[in-house]
């Protein structure tokens, strides 16, 4: 069953955009039977390994994989997303790798927050995701 889902952009509201592309929805309305809450996902891989050390570009990607993985064992893909919240330790050097997060989002625009903070679980990681998703 397909989730009613509605991407709201208020014409009163800065829509911000990296490249040309709209970073986020600023509302994203859901009729949902059913909620899944991600816990914040960091770029290890499956043995605990951290992935691409002082590269944000290889932790999105290792980020957003693992966030697609933990979504799909919930019977959830990333199209599902309603919200995000987003850490990093560098937001400058983050919002340089857009087609990245763009690639991955390109479905569903989800609301999203994205905040940088001094340092996360360890020195080598960059950014930290953990999202809402919501079927029907």
């Amino acid at each position: 069953m397909s989730l009613n889902r509605q991407n709201i952009q208020p014409e009163s509201l800065h829509q911000r955009k990296v490249g040309g592309l709209v970073l986020y929805s600023h509302v994203v309305s859901v009729e949902a039977k059913r909620l899944i809450f991600i816990s914040g996902q960091l770029a290890r891989d499956k043995n605990g390994g951290i992935v691409g050390p002082g590269d944000m570009r290889a932790q999105l990607r290792k980020v957003l994989e693992n966030l697609s993985d933990a979504l799909e064992s919930a019977g959830a893909s990333l199209s599902d997303l309603v919200r995000t919240n987003t850490y990093v330790t560098d937001i400058d050097e983050y919002f340089k790798h857009v087609d990245v997060r763009m690639e991955f989002y390109r479905h569903a625009m989800p609301t999203s927050t994205t905040v940088e903070v001094r340092r996360l679980a360890q020195p080598e990681l960059m950014i930290e995701i953990d999202a809402i998703a919501a079927l029907a």
